[in-house]
């Protein structure tokens, strides 16, 4: 009891900042990590007890409204002794109990809102992302940063160029999503189970994804071989369409389940230093002929973050359809990088400085 109520002063007294790796004594091994989220909205605050319910770390809600952090946090912290976790979690608005995580999500930003141009909703949530990742980098400097905000490949690159993190350490969540996505129209289909379908979609998240049918199997079978290719059309389109289809049924807000439940599932083979290959957005200095951009690629994850980027063998069509893919995010960090003396934290050239890496 003793060593309980004074784990819990000492995380009063410093605010909730907690990190295993730094302590030099052995009285509490159960939390190991510290994950900071910042975001208490419907993908924060659900990837927040995803994380606490893992029982591995101390987690860290961060929003800019005052006790709703708090609020969710207290919440799930409560519901430890009923699940049976003793992971702590904290929520707050000021960035200084997030020092010394070990990973911080960004999940801030705002969905597109009726008017609202494309260029708009970038700047917007380019506004967001960039005074983020410069809070982050102050307070957890030697943390590995995901971003989760949309539009998702551009918002990554921000976060890279605000940081001054290496390559290794910002990576995007969107890939583990769309191939989700895409394995459970696979499965529905074919009235299989979605652990029996392999598959992977790589590219940016969004209208350019690129689903890879000629390699996506079913029980080891190939999916060409099992639905008709025009039929097989329609599912990739669906895919891509993926988000878009759960807000129209919505009608307010958007995915949160799926994608909080992707994040995870990169920080579990972050933290658990597997070596998983996940479809992430990263930044490309060559691979798949492709330079300086973030892009939705195979991804070998470890305990430093990226660990490889895979390359798979392409046709020359798909080649292509990747190639367009990353065109698209140009056409957005070019938008950002015009009117980056907008941003609330001073921002390099996002291409000058991704051509760096």
């Amino acid at each position: 009891m003793a060593t309980i109520l004074g784990y819990r002063a000492q995380l009063e007294r410093q605010g909730g900042a907690y990190n295993q790796r730094a302590r030099s004594n052995e009285e509490d091994t159960t939390v190991r990590f510290k994950i900071t989220v910042i975001g208490a909205g419907n993908v924060g605050a659900t990837l927040a007890q995803r994380l606490v319910e893992r029982n591995n770390a101390h987690i860290v809600l961060l929003d800019i409204v005052e006790g709703l952090p708090q609020g969710k946090a207290l919440d799930m912290l409560e519901t430890g002794p009923i699940c049976g976790y003793d992971s702590t979690i904290i929520g707050t608005n000021d960035y200084a109990d997030t020092a010394g995580s070990d990973i911080v999500i960004i999940t801030s930003g705002v969905p597109r809102k009726p008017g609202m141009s494309r260029d708009d909703l970038v700047m917007t949530n380019a506004g967001i992302v960039s005074g983020v990742a410069a809070a982050v980098a102050k307070h957890s400097p030697n943390c590995i940063l995901l971003v989760v905000s949309n539009p998702l490949d551009a918002m990554a690159q921000l976060a890279y160029a605000v940081s001054g993190f290496p390559r290794e350490r910002v990576i995007g969540m969107a890939g583990v999503l769309d191939t989700a996505r895409f394995r459970t129209f696979i499965a529905q289909e074919l009235s299989a189970s979605v652990n029996d379908v392999a598959a992977y979609v790589l590219g940016g998240h969004g209208d350019t994804m690129v689903p890879l049918t000629r390699l996506t199997t079913v029980a080891g079978v190939p999916v060409t071989e099992l639905i008709p290719a025009e039929r097989l059309e329609s599912i990739v389109q669906r895919a891509r369409d993926g988000g878009a289809e759960i807000v129209n049924l919505l009608k307010t807000g958007s995915a949160f389940y799926a994608p909080s439940a992707a994040v995870a599932q990169m920080v579990d083979a972050i933290l658990g230093d597997t070596h998983a290959v996940l479809p992430c957005s990263t930044l490309l200095t060559g691979q798949y002929g492709i330079t300086g951009l973030f892009t939705g690629v195979p991804c070998r994850l470890g305990k430093e973050g990226l660990v490889d980027v895979v390359e798979i063998t392409l046709q020359e069509a798909e080649l292509a359809a990747l190639h367009r893919s990353a065109a698209a995010v140009r056409e957005l960090v070019e938008i950002i990088d015009s009117r980056r003396a907008e941003l609330q934290a001073p921002v390099p050239s996002l291409l000058q400085a991704s051509a760096k890496a």
